[in-house]
């Protein structure tokens, strides 16, 4: 059984961006040495020499500290409707953008890369012959990804399942379905990146029901402890704990039964921008790691 403990970078977003101090963050705080790299920290849109500097300081600032970037994903300011952009224009930016941070991630060693499937605008969801047309040029997107992703040594691809059904992926049974879409004609599979809290339709908002149905077609996991009706992205703290419907031995066990054994589990907790949670980023992320440990041992 190979499961990996990490963490995504989105805890450095506009707090730690500076290479070496994310890297020493990771390993000097939390002791970890994976790590999903997010696009807001790099964003490839960037200027080319910019681009090529920040890689060369992300590439001496995680050799040292013996990180590795095992998986690469958007974030919160890229969390945009891309490849299901209304525009057809915009879609092929938005395309060239991911073979743009495909190719930063392929600098990385990456193995994995991905984002949330795409976001549907209400004028597009609203009206089913737009809505398919939209969707089915998301899957052509996905697709053309993944046959650039077996170019650049990428073993899969990830998409989260999200929220609200704009988002897409908010059924076991549409999540399963666009799956089966992408991985019909595809270069390297499409697969699930699954987050624990995400609370998506309401009569499917059992994150043990996600895990049973699909967590073997996820080999990247968002953490987050949360109550059952919201995606809190809380610590893993006693506190958050005593409240929280997240519990390590029993995620794991359930995961195990799938059949997964080879997983890379990754803390994503968010902290609002505010006085008393600001100063908590490191400390409570920490306190996660140390909860997870008792579970998850390289």
């Amino acid at each position: 059984m190979s499961y990996r403990m990490g963490t995504n970078l989105g805890f450095a977003i506009n707090r730690y961006i500076e290479p070496e101090v994310w890297a020493k963050i990771v390993d000097e705080d939390f002791g970890l040495r994976y790590v999903q790299f997010v696009a807001d920290l790099l964003n490839p849109f960037l200027p080319a020499e910019y681009v090529k500097d920040q890689i060369r300081r992300i590439k001496a600032a995680t050799k040292e500290h013996s990180i590795t970037i095992e998986s690469m994903f958007t974030s919160a300011f890229t969390r945009v409707n891309h490849l299901l952009n209304p525009d057809e224009e915009a879609r092929k930016i938005w395309l060239d953008w991911f073979f743009r941070y495909m190719e930063i991630g392929h600098e990385f060693g990456a193995k994995s890369f991905g984002s949330h499937f795409g976001i549907l605008t209400f004028d597009v969801y609203n009206d089913e012959k737009k809505r398919e047309f939209i969707i089915e040029e998301g899957i052509k997107g996905w697709q053309k990804l993944s046959f650039r992703a077996k170019e650049l040594g990428y073993e899969y691809l990830i998409f989260e399942p999200m929220s609200v059904p704009r988002e897409m992926a908010t059924t076991v049974g549409d999540t399963q379905e666009l799956l089966d879409r992408v991985n019909a004609n595809c270069g390297v599979p499409l697969a699930v990146c699954l987050d624990v809290g995400h609370a998506p339709d309401p009569n499917e908002r059992d994150p043990y029901y996600w895990i049973e149905h699909l967590g073997a077609v996820s080999p990247v996991f968002h953490l987050q402890q949360t109550v059952l009706h919201k995606s809190n992205h809380w610590p893993f703290t006693p506190e958050a704990n005593e409240e929280g419907i997240i519990e390590g031995k029993k995620m794991l066990d359930l995961l195990a039964s799938t059949g997964n054994d080879d997983c890379l589990f990754l803390l994503e907790i968010s902290h609002r921008e505010h006085h008393d949670t600001d100063y908590r980023v490191i400390p409570d992320l920490a306190e996660s790691v140390r909860y997870w440990r008792q579970f998850i041992k390289e």
